[in-house]
This record gives C-alpha cells, sequence and structure tokens, in this order.
C-alpha cells in the first residue's frame, strides 16, 4: 500500500512541529529556572525576613510587591518539582534578577545573608542589651534576660548575673538572623577572646585586674567625660585609688544605682542610696559595668599612663575637660575655681 505524499508531509510536519514545541518549552523552562523569572520592578536587591510561620504563598505575597513574575505557573510547577512545600525562615538578600532555582534553592536550604549586628556603649542594663540585640535578630528578648540574669548559665562563660554584660563588647558582628540564644553566647565568648590575647592578659594582671574589672573600670572612665584624651589619665587615677584601698568615688556608678540616667548632677541624697554599685558607700569596684564601654577604652585602662593623681574635678574652662590633682588641697582649689566659674555663669 503507497502513502500519498501529502500524508507523509502531514506526519513530518506534525513531527516538527513537537520537536519545535519541545525545543521551545525546554528553552524557555532552562530560561525561566536558570536565568530570569522574577525581575525587580525598580532594578535593585530587595531583602525579607522570613519567619517561622509563614507559608509559600505567605511569602510570593511579599515578593510579588517588589518582583514581576514572568511565568508565575512556571515557578509553581518548578517548586513541586524541587518538592518545595515550606520556606524557611531567614533573612534573605535576592538580587534584582532571577531565575526560579536561585530563589527556591535560597528558601528550601535556608541559604540566609548575614546581618551586621550592632550595638553601643550606651547600653547601661541587661534589659537595654536584650532589647537592641533582640531588635535585630529573630530571638525573644525575655529569653536573652533570663540567660543574662542566671548566675548558672553566666557560669560557663566566668561570669555571673552582674558581669554578665562583659561578654558583649560593642562592635558590629556577621551573624545569622536565626542564631540561637546559645549560639549567640558562644559567638560573644569566642570574640570576647580573640579581644583578650596575651598580651592584654598581661597588662590586666600587672594591674591587679581580672577582665572582667577592666571592663568595669572602662565603663566608669567612659562615663565620666567625652574627651578622650582624659580617659587614659582618669583610668590611671581610679586605678591608683583603687590601690590605696581608697572609695573610687565616681558619680556615674551612683548615677546607675539610682536608675536614672537623666541624672546630670549628683546630690548628697544620691549619695545615699544602699548599692553594691555607689562607689561612694562602698570601696572597690562595683560587682558590673555601668555601660557597654569600647575596645579603645579598655586599651585606655590597660595603657593608663603612671601617675599619682587621687583626685579631679571639672575644669572651669567648661570645655569638658578635666583637672587632676594628686593632694586634697590642690583639688580643693580647683573645685573651688570651677564652682566659682559656674557661679559667675548663673548670674550673668
Amino acid at each position: 500500500m503507497t502513502i500519498r505524499p501529502s500524508v507523509v508531509h502531514i506526519l513530518l510536519g506534525i513531527v516538527v512541529g513537537l520537536v519545535l514545541f519541545a525545543l521551545t518549552f525546554g528553552v524557555e523552562q532552562y530560561y525561566r529556572y536558570h536565568v530570569s523569572n522574577m525581575r525587580s520592578v525598580d532594578g535593585k536587591e530587595h531583602s525579607y525576613y522570613i519567619y517561622p510561620d509563614m507559608s509559600v504563598d505567605s511569602v510570593l505575597n511579599l515578593v510579588r510587591r517588589d518582583y514581576t513574575i514572568s511565568g508565575e505557573y512556571d515557578l509553581r510547577w518548578h517548586m513541586r518539582l524541587k518538592v518545595f512545600t515550606e520556606p524557611q525562615p531567614g533573612y534573605y538578600v535576592f538580587p534584582d534578577e532571577m531565575g526560579d532555582r536561585l530563589f527556591i534553592s535560597k528558601l528550601q536550604t535556608g541559604e540566609q545573608t548575614p546581618i551586621q549586628l550592632k550595638w553601643t556603649n550606651k547600653i547601661h542594663t541587661r534589659e537595654e542589651l536584650a532589647a537592641r540585640v533582640s531588635s535585630q535578630l529573630m530571638l525573644d528578648s525575655i529569653d536573652l534576660i533570663k540567660r543574662l540574669s542566671d548566675d548558672e548559665y553566666m557560669a560557663d562563660y566566668d561570669l555571673n548575673a552582674e558581669s554578665s554584660r562583659c561578654l558583649f563588647i560593642p562592635n558590629t558582628y556577621e551573624v545569622y538572623w536565626t542564631i540561637s540564644p546559645d549560639e549567640l553566647f558562644k559567638m560573644m565568648e569566642q570574640k570576647y577572646h580573640e579581644f583578650w590575647t596575651k598580651e592584654r592578659l598581661k597588662k590586666a594582671e600587672a594591674l591587679g585586674l581580672t577582665p572582667e574589672q577592666v571592663v568595669i573600670l572602662a565603663s566608669i572612665v567612659e562615663s565620666e567625660t567625652y574627651v578622650v584624651k582624659d580617659m587614659p589619665t582618669i583610668a590611671s587615677l581610679y586605678i591608683n585609688r583603687l590601690h590605696k584601698g581608697m572609695p573610687l568615688q565616681a558619680c556615674p556608678t551612683v548615677i546607675y544605682a539610682v536608675g536614672d540616667f537623666s541624672i546630670r548632677r549628683v546630690l548628697k541624697s544620691h549619695l545615699k542610696v544602699e548599692s553594691p554599685y555607689n562607689t561612694y558607700k562602698n570601696k572597690g569596684l562595683p560587682p558590673g559595668p555601668i555601660h557597654l564601654p569600647l575596645a579603645r577604652t579598655l586599651d585606655f585602662v590597660l595603657d593608663a599612663p603612671k601617675t599619682d593623681y587621687l583626685y579631679m574635678c571639672a575644669s572651669p574652662s567648661l570645655d569638658g575637660t578635666h583637672i587632676f590633682s594628686s593632694s586634697y588641697s590642690t583639688h580643693h582649689s580647683a573645685a573651688r575655681d570651677y564652682h566659682n566659674m559656674m557661679d559667675r555663669r548663673k548670674n550673668r
């Protein structure tokens, strides 16, 4: 039986059409999967916080605000092929243009982008520290406070509830948004020990101080002035008082003891507060830092110059600097000059 040429041509055309369709479909799927199926509206990369209870649909609702999806059917088909049903929580940054493979892979494997975790030296309490850290991470501030306040937990880091903040030296740290509390504390312990090199430990030992005591003293020094050049001398003064068994009589510790950080002038009534942080009533260092000092201030303490200063008062020039004295009579005279200047300013 002879097949007519027209039928052959028809069959050949169907085969060629099917092949072309398959090739076109394959090329299109390859392009959308590997190259581009999602393009940002503004031509910029975009970031998202994906929480544990978020579904694939809720993630797509977020992404649609910033990206145009050329083939959403293709995207969902690719998700089914990859058995992608549950996005991993985390902080993700996506490029301005991407294929489905990159989008799915990141969310399916939890391939997060690290965040920059930071806090300043303006933090005074465990509560402030926990609030600052938890505002940047997927962590509960109450959980952090419990750990910082737990003597038994902090004993693993050779610290206690009062000194626990010593572990957190102000800096910028690269971490994952989903870091656990235990992982965070372990990381801070590592960074803490990286700072406390053998050389620094020897300097602290020569001063008769532990690393934690250096942090505590540095927090007082930093609270006394914003004039950086005075800080090493202030550190020297307080080290001298410690060695002589004199009370530090540091006004910032009284403010911490009172718990009102808006106080600008310490009054006699403040000096009567009963607290281990009141260095007018108690000799030696308080049990913990009164805020989180910068690393440079720790070095100011460790490298404090040798002086015989025991007293200081604000300079009558009112420029934030201090006048240092080794005798009370000299200090009293300097203090009188300062108060006279303040009185003259009031009467103008």
